[in-house]
């Protein structure tokens, strides 16, 4: 069936362009210099215009092509009239000439969740981290995460003031990723990539149970899950509450579809239905090879002091 008459591929190309226009959007506060910044739950949990236009944005750009949905979006924001400059109504065109995977054909966009993480990484974003941030639109269906979108505002910030800043990377399960050059870690090394500013005994036991030969401490979980895809980090270990389901929808997807695999700590599958709760509390390990290596070397004290 041609993509451009599957919901699920029109919704794909729709969110691509949306992540773009995010993506601007990102950059545009951070050029204005007024970030706007709001403590919500602590000091590291933070909030920005960024964050909150990003929302809007996608949420809203979605919602009018597509009113069948069910958007989760992280920010709590009130309902406003959101200005038209926000809404983006292009898609992709590339994408529209992908096939749909089978499986999918007949998707109905009630049948659709979609997890949105306006602004992945918003501490490192207040501290010129930018690296780090992404734009995160995940798409899932009977409670799976099938298609992911990420976008990262500042991929190639540090090449120069003629380099073309942004990328955005896309995935749907069954078809593969794109966006991006896909590197292994050299073959017996272990590159341990965690939490920047949510560490905690139980963070740091199960890494260093990991018998690392390097821990790299960023922000953002897309960010982490891109570090395994190109090569920089072998696994993606954070043994603790606090990541969301927003956090990890768009970026397994990616993983999955290069033959990588995301699960909380004990090895069970995320769960990406609208009603299930927001919180991984059983943290997540990701590796895009040698699952079962890093999976076998979790302590059982971390088990069971986090319960899904």
């Amino acid at each position: 069936m041609a993509s451009s008459n599957t919901v699920l591929m029109r919704l794909v190309a729709s969110a691509y362009s949306v992540a773009q226009k995010a993506g601007m959007i990102v950059r545009r506060v951070i050029a204005e210099g007024d970030l706007g910044i709001v403590e919500k739950t602590c000091a590291t949990d933070l909030q920005t215009k960024a964050d909150r236009l990003v929302q809007m944005s996608i949420c809203s750009s979605l919602a009018r092509k597509f009113p069948k949905l069910t958007i989760i979006g992280e920010e709590d924001l009130p309902s406003e009239e959101v200005d038209q400059e926000l809404i983006e109504d292009g898609q992709w065109e590339e994408i529209l000439k992908q096939p749909c995977p089978s499986q999918y054909s007949a998707i109905k966009e009630e049948d659709l969740v979609v997890w949105v993480d306006p602004l992945d990484g918003t501490k490192e974003y207040t501290e010129g981290l930018l690296d780090n941030v992404t734009v995160l639109i995940g798409i899932a269906y009977e409670g799976k995460a099938i298609a992911g979108i990420i976008n990262q505002p500042y991929y190639n910030y540090e090449a120069g003031p003629d380099a073309v800043l942004g990328r955005t990377i896309w995935g749907v399960l069954g078809l593969g990723a794109f966006g991006f050059q896909l590197k292994e870690v050299p073959a017996g090394k272990h590159i341990i990539t965690t939490t920047r500013s949510h560490s905690n005994k139980l963070v740091t036991d199960c890494v260093t149970a990991m018998n690392p030969d390097d821990v790299l401490r960023v922000g953002g979980a897309g960010n982490k899950i891109i570090q395994l895809i190109e090569g920089k980090a072998s696994a993606y270990v954070f043994a603790s509450p606090g990541c969301k389901k927003w956090d990890t929808c768009a970026p397994e997807v990616i993983l999955h579809a290069v033959g990588g695999k995301l699960t909380d700590i004990h090895g069970n599958v995320l769960q990406y239905h609208k009603d299930v709760k927001h919180m991984n509390s059983a943290g997540v390990l990701a590796t895009l090879r040698n699952y079962d290596y890093y999976a076998s070397r979790v302590p059982e004290s971390v088990k069971n002091a986090l319960v899904p």
